[in-house]
């Protein structure tokens, strides 16, 4: 009565809220790898890196050391994307103060491929 919702009603709600949410991050991820070239070719190096796990017959820890790697490095190339768009929209013309937001933001992509990197060799290098 009042001001107590049906249980039952709040969790339809709430479920039906993640969905559409999952549906807008999905439709994201589709257009990051349609159109961003840095994701393109991430994700071709992720399917390459996979077929090596494979290959090299790698341990469960290594496997979710790669897939964080692999995480990281995608995540990372979304989020720069986005600051990117995001810096373009707000100000279209060249400024000083929105390339340093853009600089800043491909650091810290730079910083996580090197993350990758290093996790990768710590997996694949004593493989030879």
């Amino acid at each position: 009565p009042g001001c107590f919702k049906c249980p039952s009603l709040v969790l339809i709600a709430f479920l039906k809220n993640r969905i559409l949410a999952s549906k807008y991050a999905i439709t994201g991820a589709v257009k990051l790898i349609k159109n961003e070239p840095s994701i393109q070719l991430q994700t071709i190096i992720s399917f390459g890196v996979t077929i090596a796990g494979f290959v090299f017959d790698i341990s469960a820890t290594q496997w979710m050391l790669q897939c964080f790697a692999i995480g990281l490095v995608i995540t990372a190339e979304g989020l720069n994307t986005a600051i990117e768009e995001m810096a373009n929209f707000i100000h279209p013309a060249q400024d000083s103060k929105i390339g340093n937001i853009k600089d800043i933001a491909a650091g810290a992509v730079f910083f996580a491929a090197i993350t990758a990197i290093v996790i990768g060799c710590f997996i694949y290098i004593p493989k030879f």
